[in-house]
């Protein structure tokens, strides 16, 4: 058997070593330096909305920090007006006060017997004059309105055009979100910039919100989370109890927003001319900045509210996800559009309880306490205030209905049995939704629900980045 020849007996050394030192001989003449090159730490220029960060100098890096303030409040303040109307629709129709007896108005109309307590005896034989024999003479008067004590006229219901107070939408004429939008900007004490109302306020809200929140959560963290956990999973109550905190730090923001977008648009009814009048009168009328705080009509409808839609946001979907067939561990980053999924279904599911605790709250945000003015709204409201959130969930339902838009029964003209013409009234669609007032607790779930299924598609299609946009806050 060969083996394959060595290499290693052809292998001479060179003639010459190699040194590390040049020659102690000067060369006849230097050769020109080779460019030295330094690696720099500087990353490479961002860009925000075609602004380039220029780390050159101090003033450099102050206008550049100015400038994306300038465009991210831009960016938020548009996404913000672009949701804002249907935000105002959902609030006017959380709000309405719809009583279930809204039709059940005094007739117009009451007939008066042959005994004529009102008339002498003398118009009726003229009256009757003109009848055909053999057919009683009916006989409808005006009913008489009721008074106050200085001459003008109660109102009994809500449905009267007559006392109805010009600056309220008529009751029960809108369903949808939608539907109130197009209504309020066709009533004539609004117009088209009142499904903005409210919008610088609602946007400072959400920046705050989305600032505040973070920091407190990490601050909660560095409290109640040792560096020895290493990658332990932090507990999901610290997300729940930093949304609380930060959404009752907002409370008196979010009241001052909800009187804006409720009060009438008309200069001579308004309560508040802006956020600031709004919040300085609040203050000054209502308990001081404590009674904005703490008041039972506010503090309790403040945590619940808050405390609900956080655990909705953080805990359902990690109770969901797992019974979604793709194993116990399903997280954002390994299972993100099942993760999506979880989330959209948690938030679906959490409107079921979410939504009647925030119609209660706005219900209560726009009472007045004090010696605070009533707020003049531009839908009908409740004439008597609620006691408290019990309170208020047990009048909804029991005292308002839910079939709109109402519609007025029309009369229709029949031959009476001498051959007159007489009225019948046509009679009222007896659903069951006339007689519970469950409905009223739900206004807008349609538009959050598409909100959800948008948000669902986004992130499905679009990354596992942050792509509600605002959306989920609808």
């Amino acid at each position: 058997m060969s083996t394959s020849p060595s290499l290693r007996d052809l292998y001479s050394p060179p003639s010459h070593s190699w040194a590390f030192v040049p020659p102690n001989a000067a060369p006849s003449k230097p050769n020109p330096p080779s460019p030295s090159y330094q690696w720099s730490t500087r990353s490479s220029p961002s860009l925000i909305l075609g602004l380039s960060l220029d780390a050159g100098t101090s003033p450099t890096h102050i206008t550049f920090f100015f400038r994306s303030i300038v465009a991210s409040a831009l960016m938020h303040y548009s996404s913000t007006a672009l949701a804002m109307p249907l935000e105002v629709g959902k609030l006017l129709l959380q709000i309405q006060w719809v009583p279930r007896d809204a039709l059940s108005t005094p007739s117009d109309t009451e007939e008066q017997g042959e005994d004529g307590e009102d008339l002498s005896d003398t118009t009726n034989e003229e009256d009757s004059y003109f009848v055909e024999p053999g057919v009683s003479p009916t006989h409808k008067y005006p009913a008489p309105k009721l008074v106050d004590d200085d001459g003008y006229v109660i109102r009994t219901s809500v449905m009267e055009e007559g006392t109805r107070p010009e600056y309220i939408i008529p009751v029960g004429t809108a369903k949808s979100t939608w539907a109130m939008v197009t209504r309020l900007v066709s009533f004539r004490g609004e117009g088209w910039f009142s499904p903005w109302k409210g919008l610088f306020t609602t946007c400072i809200h959400d920046v705050l919100l989305l600032n505040i929140q973070p920091s407190v959560d990490n601050v909660l963290s560095s409290f109640f989370l040792s560096s020895s956990h290493g990658f332990y999973r932090p507990p999901l109550w610290l997300p729940v109890v930093s949304h609380i905190i930060t959404g009752f730090v907002l409370s008196p923001l979010d009241l001052v927003r909800t009187r804006l977008i409720a009060q009438s648009s008309m200069p001579r009814y308004k309560n508040y001319t802006g956020p600031l009048d709004a919040l300085s009168q609040i203050i000054l009328h209502e308990g001081g900045l404590k009674g904005t705080y703490f008041h039972p009509h506010l503090f309790f409808p403040t945590i619940l509210d808050t405390g609900l839609r956080a655990f909705t946001h953080v805990v359902l979907p990690s109770l969901i996800a797992p019974h979604l067939g793709f194993g116990p561990h399903v997280a954002a980053d390994t299972h993100p559009i099942v993760w999506a999924f979880a989330e959209v279904l948690g938030g679906c599911l959490g409107l079921l309880v979410t939504l009647p605790i925030e119609t209660v709250r706005r219900r209560l945000q726009i009472q007045t306490r004090g010696a605070a003015k009533p707020l003049r709204t531009c839908v009908e409201t409740r004439p008597v205030p609620y006691n408290g959130v019990v309170d208020a969930l047990w009048h909804i339902l029991t005292e308002e209905r839910s079939d709109l838009p109402i519609r007025r029964p029309r009369k229709q003209k029949k031959d009476g049995p001498g051959g007159s013409e007489g009225d019948n009234e046509e009679e009222e669609s007896d659903s069951w939704l006339r007689h519970t007032g469950i409905g009223q607790l739900y206004r807008g779930l349609g538009m959050r629900l598409t909100a959800n299924t948008i948000v669902f598609l986004l992130a499905s299609f679009g990354g596992t980045e942050e792509v509600d946009g605002g959306w989920a806050e609808l």
